[in-house]
């Protein structure tokens, strides 16, 4: 595995391996920096995916100064269950919060939500975790009636895949109507967004109804709940960002039918309801994206802009919170370039 680190004074990137390549499969990374500047990342590794029941979430940790990243350590394990799709948040409390799912029946549809705690973590090895627990929400009569409501108004009919449903949109509504698939098999992938009046946006997607939602905390994570679903043609691992004005900005991997692009969606009620995802001119071939917005006010997009395979990873900037993106910068592969283009 890599990680990447850039620079904002020249926009130069560069990479680094955490450890040699290796046989066994290293998978859906997430990383934050701690207090003391060190940096803290994580994935699943084993020899597959949901089929694999030995797969398990690793860690390691980079301290300042230092030129290697520490052997990696075990962060959880659900023995003979695989552990997948880890993110790691840091709250406002500087709480380390380790969300990840565990794959029941080895199915995606099936995952089950689950979080670790800790106050103490900067020290060698893993965190000490001081609290464990799984994550159910409720969602209620409202989630089908909302993705009803929106396909129609969206004007969609047409052939999609959803595990829950197929044809698409008519069985992805009557999926919603039963509550053990709306109560379950809700899956993590990119971090959560703290509003400024201390809500938690827990960005979360199912590939059961092939669309997302956000968990809501409004009590520094003590209780969550639904939003109202992220709708679409395939909107999938919502990544959050909030304009100036309050607006809540989703973009997501395209899961849907060519031409895959990254989808985006608004919310004006701070992550409580969606609009209907559309499409982006950028390319994603199915493959998760993130972006963040810098102090500077600029955002970063970082994501696969192509149509088929992962082979390239690129940068993009914007200067206008996403209305476009007008510099770009290849990290994999890697260009002479020094700076955005």
């Amino acid at each position: 595995m890599t990680t990447s680190t850039a620079s904002r004074h020249d926009g130069t990137i560069g990479g680094e391996d955490l450890f040699p390549p290796q046989e066994k499969h290293v998978h859906a990374s997430s990383i934050v920096e701690c207090a003391d500047g060190s940096l803290l990342a994580c994935w699943f590794h084993g020899s597959g995916e949901r089929r694999a029941n030995d797969v398990l979430i690793q860690g390691a940790r980079l301290r300042p100064g230092d030129t290697q990243w520490s052997r990696p350590f075990l962060m959880a394990d659900t023995p003979g269950i695989p552990d997948c799709n880890p993110v790691l948040f840091i709250d406002a409390r500087e709480r380390l919060w380790l969300f990840w799912i565990a794959v029941l029946a080895n199915r995606w549809e099936c995952s089950l939500l689950k979080f670790r705690r800790a106050e103490s973590y900067m020290s060698d090895g893993a965190p000490q975790w001081s609290w464990q627990d799984v994550i159910v929400l409720l969602p209620g009569e409202e989630f089908p009636q909302t993705i009803e409501r929106l396909f129609r108004e969206a004007g969609v009919r047409e052939g999609m895949w959803g595990a829950y449903a197929l044809p698409y949109d008519r069985m992805l509504v009557e999926a919603g109507k039963d509550k053990w698939k709306r109560q379950s098999g809700w899956m993590t992938r990119i971090h959560p967004l703290i509003l400024p009046d201390g809500r938690i946006l827990l960005p979360l997607y199912s590939d059961g109804f092939n669309l997302s939602l956000v968990a809501i905390s409004d009590d520094e994570g003590e209780t969550w709940r639904a939003s109202l679903p992220i709708v679409g043609l395939g909107p999938i691992q919502p990544s959050l960002v909030r304009r100036r004005d309050g607006t809540i900005v989703a973009f997501l991997r395209d899961s849907g039918g060519p031409p895959q692009r990254v989808q985006i969606s608004y919310s004006e009620d701070r992550g409580e309801s969606w609009t209907f995802s559309r499409d982006l001119d950028i390319p994603n071939p199915g493959s998760s994206l993130e972006v963040i917005a810098l102090e500077s006010g600029e955002w970063v997009m970082v994501g696969n802009d192509t149509e088929e395979g992962r082979h390239r990873l690129t940068a993009m900037l914007s200067d206008d919170e996403g209305a476009t993106w007008s510099r770009r910068r290849a990290i994999e592969p890697s260009t002479p370039e020094a700076a955005f283009a």
